[in-house]
Order: C-alpha cells, then structure tokens, then sequence
C-alpha cells in the first residue's frame, strides 16, 4: 500500500505534450496540402495530352519546380504522420510497432527523395 495521494501517484506518468505537436504538425500539414495539392491538380489539368518536352518546360521554370518540392514534401511528411498514428494505434507488440514506424520512415524519406530527384532530373537534363 501506498502512501501517497492519488495526484502525486499520477504526476510524472502523464503526457508530454509530445501528441500535441505532432495533432498540430498534422494540421499545419494538411492546411499546406489544400493549396499546393489544388495547384498540382490545376496544373496537371493543363498537361494533359503534352509530350515529355511540354513537360520538361513546364518543370522548368523556378517557381514550378519550387513549388513541386514543396508540395511533395509536404504530402510525404504530412502521410509519413498520418501513417505512424495508424500503426502507433492498432500495431500490438511493441517490437512489431518500432520496426513498422522505423520502416515507415526510412520508406518514406526514401519515396520522397526520389520523387525529389526525379523532379531535379527531368528540370535539369536536356
């Protein structure tokens, strides 16, 4: 038995305010998808039936290139979050939840910079 009172037994085991930066981080994520992702999808729209030359132009201007990096870095972190909540939720043993989060993570950097240089390639190669 012990003796201390109900609030010292929980002080020190609560939160960390850690899942609060990461609720907001998320937001912050998604309010920055709306505008960049409408933009891809307007753009994209105005693609279509272009060759890979069009393309390649279209890529090749500054702003367009700027703002392709940014929307793919901003959908890659704002899933690679989503996605660690999902497995942080419903992955059961301990060992299975880190080695899918670390998995998750490592996948993600990986996808986002290829998507990356992939976009550098086809702006910077004639």
């Amino acid at each position: 038995m012990s003796m201390r009172s109900p609030l010292g037994q929980a002080r020190g085991s609560g939160s960390t305010d850690h899942g609060v930066q990461h609720w907001l981080a998320e937001r912050f994520g998604a309010i920055a998808l709306v505008p960049l992702g409408l933009w891809f999808v307007y753009s994209m729209l105005g693609l279509i039936g272009a060759d890979y030359n069009a393309y390649q132009e279209w890529q090749s201007q500054p702003g367009n290139l700027i703002l392709t990096i940014l929307f793919l870095l901003a959908l890659f972190h704002h899933a690679h979050m989503g996605l660690t909540v999902v497995l942080e939720d419903y992955v059961q043993p301990e060992w299975l939840k880190n080695t899918s989060v670390l998995v998750l993570k490592y996948t993600a950097f990986f996808l986002c910079t290829a998507c990356i240089l992939s976009a550098l390639r086809v702006t910077f190669t004639a």
